[in-house]
């Protein structure tokens, strides 16, 4: 009878197109917002004729540690809907929900014996802040006005966005979320601007909301540059966050990206990028990508304590990186590297995003480290049409030793990583539904002095990801 009902719930629970999305798409968690340009002629009509998405998931993962090393696993599932209404005098409201439940997984209260340390990856499919609860998880996570003129927008309340320093993230059961005011405008041609002020995030994994200075450090905070423990959680100060965007298509190939990340009391983030192509033959063409992010601290970068600070580094940080590639009908392939010099600590909160390096690769980052260099060699395959889509990705990652604490914020040691990405979009009487399957294998390179804190749930270790998506709205 478990079976059947296993059965059952892995073909129900489902959508979404993974959550791993490239940082200049606009979310698709929902499939997408009410384009119904019409104005409802009046307040009831717009209720009526208002559009309702579903959005059900389900999430098996299993993390295999080498050695006698604690291994996990998860089935996860949950669903929720969406309604927005039809567009009044350019008016639309929008409200979500979604719930998650545990279907069978490993005892996350439970410590590896030999680190004291927890779970990494399979708890984030629940709430990281309540291990022992697994069932009957719910998050308010959209609930905004939002006003259109043309292709311009302003949207007030709960929301979704996705920029490269505050993102959906990758994976997991829910993306994260945030709250304040949002604007999407669109000037003149070939140019777009998106600009806010955020003074609360949902975190992916968490179920609750924080004021922007508490969600720093929900997330497993690492060591001070002085190698003691980081005390920054519920100890620094900030208003909020401002962010700016803006984006110029030069020519037809050629894109120019610059934004900005005021963290009042903290820091400041600047990202400049250039992405573009160059064709080649008829079928092909050359893919190219430089980017630069140069990161400041705002007076005590949280707390005068620096024990206690968050952005404590005593220079500030430069990180610089380029691609290059081909792209061949159906074939992209692309050579990618990163370079985060020895000044400061990339430091970008966990809760906020995953990192926007051309190196990203789903289920690690370099965020807290300094003096890295990276390299990523990624081949995609996709057929317009075609159900099935794919990826490989290499790469190499040159940490700081692991006991250099003022560079190597998390004490991970430096590795090699490799991603296999399988999706397929199912038709007929199950349209609507995606299934994906990541395959990530990362080995050990860099001396971890017989020390498992420095292997366990980092290298030397396997993690397999099925997810079956269900998208469907009216």
């Amino acid at each position: 009878m478990k079976i059947w009902f296993f059965i059952g719930l892995f073909i129900v629970s489902t959508v979404l197109h993974g959550q791993h999305q490239e940082l200049q798409e606009a979310p698709k968690i929902w499939n997408g917002e009410n384009k119904e340009k019409a104005d409802s002629l009046s307040l009831l009509t717009a209720f009526r004729n208002g559009k309702v998405n579903g959005h059900f998931r389900y999430y098996y993962s299993s993390t295999d540690n080498s050695g006698d090393l604690t291994d996990y696993f998860a089935h996860a599932a949950g669903g929720g809907l969406r309604y927005e209404t039809a567009p009044f005098y350019g008016l639309q409201m929008a409200v979500s929900g979604y719930y998650i439940f545990d279907i069978g997984s490993s005892d996350f209260t439970i410590k590896d014996k030999a680190t004291g340390q927890v779970n990494r990856y399979e708890i984030g499919l629940y709430d990281i802040n309540n291990p022992a609860e697994k069932n009957e998880i719910s998050r308010l996570e959209e609930l905004y006005l939002k006003y259109q003129y043309k292709n311009n927008f302003i949207r007030l309340g709960k929301q979704l966005i996705n920029t490269p320093f505050i993102n959906l993230q990758d994976g997991r059961m829910r993306p994260t979320q945030v709250q304040g005011v949002w604007v999407d405008a669109k000037p003149i041609k070939n140019i777009s601007i998106q600009v806010g002020w955020l003074n609360k995030i949902s975190p992916r994994s968490t179920s609750e909301w924080f004021s922007v200075a508490s969600s720093v450090g929900v997330y497993p905070s690492g060591v001070n540059p002085d190698g003691t423990k980081s005390n920054y959680r519920n100890n620094i100060a900030s208003k909020g966050v401002a962010l700016l965007g803006v984006e110029y298509k030069w020519q037809k190939n050629i894109n120019l990206r610059v934004w900005n990340l005021y963290t009042e009391n903290i820091s400041n983030s600047l990202l400049l990028q250039v992405d573009g192509n160059v064709s080649i033959k008829d079928d092909s063409k050359m893919i190219y990508g430089v980017q630069m992010i140069h990161q400041v601290k705002i007076n005590d970068g949280g707390n005068s304590d620096q024990n206690k600070s968050y952005f404590n580094n005593e220079k500030n940080t430069l990180t610089y990186g380029a691609r290059l590639g081909i792209k061949y009908k159906t074939i992209e392939s692309t050579l990618n590297y990163n370079r985060i010099t020895a000044g400061g600590r990339y430091l970008m909160p966990r809760e906020w995003g995953r990192d926007p390096f051309f190196t990203f690769m789903p289920r690690e980052r370099n965020e807290g480290m300094a003096d890295v260099h990276a390299i990523m060699l990624q081949t995609k395959y996709a057929k317009a049409k075609s159900p099935f889509s794919s990826s490989i990705s290499v790469g190499y990652f040159q940490m700081p030793d692991v006991k250099n604490t003022t560079f190597n914020k998390y004490g991970v040691p430096t590795y090699s990583q490799m991603n296999i990405d399988l999706r397929y979009k199912l038709k007929g009487w199950l349209q609507g539904m995606e299934a994906q399957v990541l395959l990530v294998r990362k080995w050990k390179i860099g001396e971890t002095y017989d020390t498992p804190n420095f292997v366990f749930n980092k290298v030397d270790m396997n993690l397999i990801n099925v997810v079956i998506n269900y998208n469907f709205s009216n």
